[in-house]
């Protein structure tokens, strides 16, 4: 769910209190309002070095003349200029020492070598990472606040296009930080908001504390490798990053005061809850294009001027990418605007097309709208979608606004009244944020396999044929034709899991062997992988359970991320020779191997051979 479809269009009808409509004029209409926003996006991926004048008197010709066309094409032209220019600014500084107060913009991450954030400093922004006692005052920061960092300056690695939407221009390797000050005042009031809804939440147990700060502000500390991945290979990792619908939830939260006030005071009044928010949830890509939206839809209902949904997100696209041109590359920006505009123009039609109640009709339309929209942006990047995404959202997106609209006013009474009090206040937070960490952790064992692109392809193709049978009253053998074409396109990735290679190596130097239904994985002898990338690895590999891991010393992180997922039975260790069999695999340790075994001292052979 999104801003576009909690943000109604506004009503065309007389209102008491507001300005009588404007009489009808040339304007754009809303395939136009969605080539100027395609139009902006494109030239700031351009970002040729055209004089901003340019695009700028084209624009206002356009406006005076009353040109949608010519817009469409100044707005190119300025988007293009103004790119440009953004990404001129991101020169490499010099190596070197690098001494000076610096104002954190990002909250700080761990890492495995310690704690990273992203700064300001002299008008330019740095990635900061930091080890040791550094790392502790760096982690104990938030954004906003002043840090004196000491250390060495260096340029950005090849090819880290990731820290092109953040501005960040070089990396600084931080010898000491020492806390400067809390910050400008603004930042000071968002931090202790954020800290009293942290403390309102240590009455919950883990996973719901961490995850509550996910849904609430899209803050992922805490969250384990586990966690992540459960989302994630459940489709489910969108409720933990906030976006469209938090921001409607809390105009919903703040409507029995707004609705109050007259159209300017509830004008002013909605800007000052939406860029509150957006300062409190860190000005991320989902909450800048949902706090847009918001904002345009608020003047558009003051100006007495009817708006849809399309022209709101056309309109709030445009701004954002002129107002700041390097947002085109963030990926969480295109993952939201995509959101956004399947939810607009897919969900009525593919409710239409659908059988069942309107409430899950409905409901099912939304989610389809959205996980079609984003398949171009996840599949190319991401290799895949969930198919058990869909099914997933289902269960999981209704009781998800729940956190929202009661965890957040709860939290805040929870941090002021105390522990007593807060634990019966976020007892409801509690059993909601329980009951989507069960669907993500029941949905991502379900073997259904992830769309590729090829995939992707069917299932547009067949869907759009299925809806357009279905509104054009095409026969309904079509339909149903096109709707089993979909079907089988989505269980495809399933069957290909059932039949897996006897062997395969889903990790540089980690080796699966599968046969009669077992499966037996060797660790080699080099590190160990991450409990997330072996979470996420043997996930797509169709792993179903572990009957035999062979691993040297495996850390204790890993060994709980596996039983997380899977059941796993003996853990063998390749220093001792021993020879077993599993099912229908016959696996040998050898500690001294002979030249040539690609798995290190272990051979596994089909039992029988």
């Amino acid at each position: 769910m999104t801003t576009a479809a909690l943000v109604p269009a506004p009503d065309p009808r007389p209102h008491p209190g507001l300005p009588p409509a404007l009489p009808a004029r040339r304007a754009l209409s809303e395939v136009g309002v969605v080539l100027m926003a395609a139009a902006a996006c494109l030239g700031s991926w351009w970002a040729a070095p055209l004089p901003l004048w340019i695009g700028g008197c084209a624009g206002l010709a356009a406006l005076a003349a009353r040109r949608p066309a010519m817009l469409v094409l100044g707005t190119f032209l300025l988007a293009a200029g103004l790119g440009h220019r953004a990404e001129a600014g991101l020169g490499a500084p010099a190596p070197g020492p690098f001494e000076g107060v610096v104002t954190l913009v990002s909250d700080p991450r761990e890492t495995p070598w310690g704690s990273r954030a992203d700064v300001s400093f002299g008008g330019k922004r740095y990635e900061v990472q930091a080890g040791g006692g550094a790392a502790g005052t760096l982690g104990l920061s938030l954004a906003g606040e002043r840090l004196l960092v000491h250390g060495r300056v260096s340029r950005p690695p090849p090819g880290a296009a990731w820290l092109k939407p953040r501005h960040v221009i070089g990396r600084v390797t931080a010898d000491t930080i020492e806390r400067h000050d809390a910050g400008a005042a603004p930042w000071r009031a968002a931090n202790r908001f954020r800290r009293l809804l942290q403390r309102g939440a240590e009455v919950m147990d883990e996973p719901a504390r961490s995850l509550y700060g996910g849904f609430v502000l899209g803050d992922d500390s805490g969250q384990t490798a586990e966690i992540v991945d459960d989302f994630r290979a459940s489709g489910l990792t969108h409720l933990l990053v906030v976006s469209g619908s938090n921001v409607a939830y809390v105009l919903v939260l703040a409507s029995p005061l707004t609705n109050r006030l007259g159209p300017r005071a509830r004008w002013a009044a909605t800007f000052g809850v939406v860029a509150a928010f957006a300062l409190v949830t860190r000005f991320e890509p989902s909450i800048l294009r949902a706090s847009a939206m918001a904002a345009v839809a608020v003047t558009v209902t003051l100006a007495g001027r009817p708006a849809t949904s399309l022209r709101i997100l056309g309109l709030a696209v445009t701004a954002l990418v002129l107002i700041d041109p390097l947002l085109v590359h963030s990926v969480a920006f295109q993952l939201s605007v995509a959101a956004s505009l399947g939810i607009v123009l897919l969900s009525r039609p593919i409710a239409a097309a659908l059988a069942g109640p309107a409430v899950v009709r409905s409901a099912l339309a939304v989610t389809l709208a959205a996980q079609v929209a984003v398949a171009p942006v996840l599949v190319p990047r991401f290799g895949g979608m969930p198919v058990v995404a869909v099914f997933a959202n289902l269960v999981a997106v209704p009781v998800a606004g729940l956190v929202t609209t009661w965890g957040l006013p709860a939290g805040v009474l929870a941090g002021l009244a105390g522990p007593g009090v807060g634990r019966w206040l976020h007892l409801p937070t509690e059993l909601a944020i329980d009951w989507v960490a069960a669907t993500a952790s029941t949905a991502a064992r379900v073997p259904l396999g992830e769309v590729s692109v090829r995939e992707l392809l069917v299932v547009v193709l067949a869907g759009a044929a299925a809806v357009l049978g279905s509104l054009r009253g095409w026969a309904p053998a079509i339909h149903r034709g096109a709707l089993m074409v979909v079907v089988v396109a989505l269980l495809a990735p399933a069957v290909s899991l059932r039949s897996a290679p006897f062997h395969a190596e889903p990790l540089a130097g980690v080796h699966l062997y599968r046969s009669g239904g077992a499966t037996v994985i060797v660790l080699g002898a080099q590190r160990s992988p991450s409990p997330g990338r072996a979470l996420e690895a043997f996930r797509r590999a169709g792993v179903r359970r572990i009957d035999l891991l062979v691993a040297a010393d495996p850390p204790p992180r890993l060994l709980r991320a596996l039983r997380h997922r899977w059941s796993v039975g003996q853990v063998l260790d390749p220093l001792k020779p021993v020879e077993v069999t599993v099912g229908g695999l016959r696996v040998e340790v050898d500690p001294w191997p002979s030249a040539g075994l690609s798995s290190g001292g272990v051979v596994v052979t089909a039992a029988g051979r």
